[in-house]
């Protein structure tokens, strides 16, 4: 899961560097070097490459395609830690969706982790740097649209292998990317043709030692690591790419945080419990 959250913290910092370029054209090359990694893999195994649930799968892609949008645009205007620390949001709307489709509860103390985090949120969204609200809305979508994603992920489940899943999402990433790059286009240099090829690499990456993780441990054990992705994201800022936060604005960060990783463990206690009744 470090590795995970490394490879995506690397990601993360590469965007932001990268903001210079449209965003669709981001969307492309980050979806095009993990389209090559995932059909080179499904190949290598055998592995049919399109899958069981095609219509679900589509539709999952299309709904991460416009969640990965939001967020690349969204970096653009404010620092990349607000970026990927407002982004964790996701699993609140994720579980207020899953009453709604997947008929779960969500506890009174899960309310007041909820609402520590949108407390956090309220901090970075007055004291980030870029002061920027139009930024901070773009991402807060970002998350609502890949909470979306997490009901749909549930509901394919084991039905088809993960790979043919990222497979699919990557496939439209880059229809959808390089139609965006007819309309939106910067020939990029040398080096940023190298930086924009390498996101695809870090987020394939990202995504299988993410997978590892969870096949070869409890999800409770290894979850709470996932959010180091912020502390890593944090320190590119800072130190590579010179970006500056408030006091406020770190309190804020470490409400989100905390408070979700509160959460995870909370719901990890009640399933061990539900599980020991039954």
């Amino acid at each position: 899961m470090l590795l995970s959250t490394l490879s995506f913290a690397f990601m993360n910092a590469m965007v932001k560097y990268l903001t210079d370029y449209p965003t669709l054209e981001i969307v492309f090359f980050r979806a095009i070097g993990s389209l090559v990694i995932s059909f080179s893999y499904l190949k290598w195994m055998g592995i049919p490459q399109w899958g069981n649930q095609k219509k679900l799968m589509i539709f999952r892609s299309l709904v991460g395609v416009t969640s990965m949008i939001l967020f690349f645009w969204g970096i653009h205007y404010i620092t990349v830690g607000s970026a990927v620390t407002l982004r964790y949001v996701s699993p609140i709307f994720a579980g207020v969706l899953a009453v709604f489709y997947l008929k779960e509860t969500i506890k009174p103390l899960q309310w007041l982790f909820f609402i520590m985090a949108f407390l956090g949120v309220y901090l970075i969204k007055n004291f980030d740097a870029s002061n920027s609200n139009f930024g901070v809305f773009l991402v807060l979508l970002a998350a609502f649209f890949s909470a979306i994603v997490y009901i749909l992920i549930s509901k394919i489940g084991k039905g088809d292998h993960p790979v043919v899943v990222v497979h699919y999402f990557m496939l439209i990433a880059t229809v959808v990317g390089g139609i965006g790059c007819f309309f939106f286009w910067k020939t990029p240099s040398l080096n940023d043709l190298f930086l924009l090829l390498s996101l695809g690499v870090f987020g394939f990456y990202g995504q299988l030692f993410m997978t590892k993780a969870f096949q070869n441990a409890e999800a409770h054990m290894v979850a709470p690591f996932k959010y180091v992705e912020v502390i890593f994201t944090l320190f590119f800022g800072v130190f590579v790419l010179y970006e500056t936060y408030d006091f406020y604005h770190l309190i804020g960060t470490f409400l989100v945080v905390f408070s979700l990783i509160l959460n995870v463990l909370y719901k990890s206690r009640l399933n061990n419990k539900i599980k020991k009744a039954t």
